[in-house]
């Protein structure tokens, strides 16, 4: 039997003018059957060709647990011609508790020619209430960043691990940061992603007896996959803000090395390898080795320490999920800022 594979449709054209008309009427048609429900505005905006379709395709799994109103957006900042084109349509799910559908509107745009001018007005006028606004950025960032775009923003969420210059991208962070006057939340899916990886290291540590090994790590290895050096880049920084060490100019892009407040050297390995966009994290002193790596089965961690010569015996730990649906709802479960990730990345602001 052939596979099944699931469609998704952007739902009934609408005119610009008439779309909170054509949602009224939406809802009206389903009622009895249908429960709209929403926390937040959550926008995701792409330039790439193809993804309305496919950030269509997501949100109707990120809605399953975060209902909300999704409002999709596709740029052409190329077309010589300036043109929106909009649809609307809901994203339904059967309730736990009975057979009423607990339901998610969408509103889907296709903006092509003056992106810029266009995305704020198109955004705020669509906003449902005074609910929070999340903006999924897929993009990287431009000047110039547009102060009307930003200031309403409550957090935005972008993936670092794709940036081409972490520097430039994060300067223009922190410009829409200014211009927000320093409400906005920044969520990296690229920090997200080290979540699992960070709790297993972590919990090496919980017990105040076993504090004394901060002050006596020689070396941490990081293997992360092709594409994920900025990941690794990214988990030594949060080692190094947590630990209180600085980094020394790097020796190569495979090695870098950090001081800690005593002035000791702790040397950093990256090692790029098939797998897991953090595979395996080594941290080393002279008489024992704190290992994480991820399991043959792909969905759990093992964690084990050992000295030189003996055996370790592993534990398992949750590993997380790396696609996008995972990575969003996991993000979007979170509030307040993230402090900790700053810390990390002015750590390694310069090495990325």
């Amino acid at each position: 039997m052939p596979a099944v594979t699931e469609t998704y449709s952007l739902g009934v054209p609408a005119q610009i003018s008439r779309i909170d008309q054509e949602l009224k009427k939406l809802w009206q048609e389903g009622e009895g059957a249908m429960t709209r429900a929403s926390l937040m505005n959550l926008a995701v905006y792409s330039e790439e060709p193809g993804s309305l379709n496919s950030n269509t395709q997501l949100m109707a799994k990120i809605t399953e647990n975060h209902a909300c109103r999704a409002i999709v957006i596709e740029a052409d900042c190329r077309a010589k011609e300036n043109s929106v084109d909009a649809w609307i349509s809901a994203h339904c799910h059967v309730s736990h508790v009975g057979s009423k559908q607990v339901c998610s509107e969408q509103i889907s745009f296709l903006l092509k020619g003056g992106c810029t001018t266009l995305l704020p007005n198109i955004v705020f006028s669509h906003l449902d209430s005074d609910l929070p606004f999340y903006l999924w950025w897929q993009e990287e960032f431009r000047e110039p960043m547009d102060p009307q775009l930003w200031a309403w923003v409550d957090r935005v969420i972008y993936d670092s691990h794709g940036w081409k210059d972490f520097r430039a991208q994060m300067r223009l962070v922190k410009s829409a940061e200014q211009e927000a006057k320093q409400r906005i939340v920044f969520c990296d899916l690229n920090w997200t992603r080290l979540d699992n990886v960070r709790f297993a290291l972590a919990q090496f540590f919980d017990h105040p007896a076993s504090h004394h090994h901060f002050t006596k790590f020689r070396k941490l290895r990081i293997d992360f996959a092709p594409g994920f050096r900025s990941t690794a880049v990214l988990l030594a920084g949060w080692l190094a803000a947590q630990l209180n060490w600085r980094a020394e100019n790097a020796k190569s892009p495979q090695e870098l090395r950090f001081i800690d407040p005593s002035g000791r050297k702790i040397d950093i390995e990256f090692r790029e390898r098939d797998g897991e966009p953090i595979h395996e994290v080594a941290l080393t002193t002279a008489e024992v080795e704190f290992l994480v790596t991820y399991a043959k089965c792909g969905d759990l961690l093992e964690v084990s320490r050992a000295k030189p010569g003996e055996k370790p015996m592993p534990q398992l730990m949750p590993a997380g999920k790396n696609d996008p649906v995972s990575l969003m709802s996991e993000e979007l479960m979170r509030g307040g800022p993230h402090h900790v990730y700053l810390r990390a990345v002015n750590c390694v602001r310069d090495l990325l």
